[in-house]
């Protein structure tokens, strides 16, 4: 009588399991800031420039240049969010900094391609 007593416990309680380990999982998916890609951050900063009018002033591959540049740097996941989502806004000053010395640094180098 112990032992029937214990399965529907144990069945409860796998399936209450169930939803919280699906929760979890969901929630590690959706909620955690992931790091764009350098593919995702090439194609925010073509969109900057077409917002500025200036579709055809940046090429794939210098786009592409300047994205691993940043995507390599410290710059935190959410400056590179901002320029992967086509924006150009940093997270802070500091950050902001840190762009523009990168982006000044690279220029050359990435407009030759």
């Amino acid at each position: 009588m112990i032992a029937t007593d214990r399965t529907p416990r144990t069945r409860s309680r796998i399936l209450l399991a169930l939803p919280i380990a699906a929760l979890a999982f969901s929630l590690a998916a959706c909620g955690g800031s992931a790091r764009p890609t350098a593919d995702d951050v090439a194609d925010g900063i073509q969109q900057v420039y077409e917002d500025q009018g200036l579709p055809d002033a940046i090429s794939d591959d210098a786009a592409t240049c300047f994205a691993e540049a940043l995507v390599d740097s410290e710059l935190s996941d959410e400056t590179l969010g901002y320029i992967a989502d086509g924006e150009d806004k940093q997270k802070n000053e500091e950050e902001k900094a840190l762009t523009t010395q990168i982006l000044t640094d690279k220029q050359e180098e990435c407009f030759a391609k």
